[in-house]
């Protein structure tokens, strides 16, 4: 009793129910099959297994690469760690109990890490650059860390030392054409002196 296979019974007859039955599978449905034992056909367990894997793959690499694109993006330091304060602060309003919460161990006041020295000094040399530095938080602990790192730390203000190299520079070109001037002078003196 061999029944022949029609489009009721084998779906791959026809080019449309096969893209179908590709559908079907990659959503799980794996009914379009059901008429083969696996066991008389160990190609198409074979296939299965390739298919399930190889389609895995390919959509974690694609996730991979537009993930990738958009980290590419915003590639900024800054935002992924405000980002990952956002997430820490949500685990910790709605994924804690109150009693939790209270807990030193998990929550400390201060959060002590490791940092490069050389780093370290750079940017808070361009933080205090661009007046950046001076907030009202943490005032002892921004001096200690001054002290460790000996960054001398100047009263006056950013600008106003722009302000005095700009002026620096104009009273040095204003000397070099006071001597181009003299020079000058003292040339045409001498020219004057050879025409008489």
């Amino acid at each position: 009793m061999i029944q022949t296979p029609d489009k009721n019974t084998n779906m791959f007859i026809d080019i449309r129910s096969s893209l179908f039955a590709m559908y079907l599978f990659l959503a799980g449905d794996s009914s379009a099959l059901s008429n083969w034992e696996y066991t008389d056909n160990p190609s198409i367990a074979i296939l299965i297994i390739l298919f399930s894997l190889l389609v895995v793959i390919y959509l974690m690499n694609l996730l991979i690469g537009l993930l990738n694109m958009e980290i590419g993006k915003d590639n900024n330091r800054v935002s992924y760690l405000i980002q990952k304060a956002e997430i820490l602060a949500e685990i910790e309003l709605f994924y804690l109990l109150p009693h939790q919460r209270r807990w030193q161990t998990w929550f400390p006041e201060v959060i002590h890490y490791y940092a490069d020295a050389d780093k370290t000094r750079i940017e808070i040399e361009r933080l205090i650059k661009e007046n950046e530095w001076d907030n009202k938080e943490f005032i002892n602990m921004q001096e200690k860390l001054l002290e460790q790192l000996q960054i001398k730390r100047y009263t006056i203000d950013n600008k106003v030392m722009e302000k005095l190299s700009v002026l620096e520079k104009l009273e040095k070109s204003y000397h070099e054409k006071l001597e181009k001037l003299d020079k000058l002078e003292t040339l045409e003196k001498s020219y004057c002196d050879k025409l008489d």
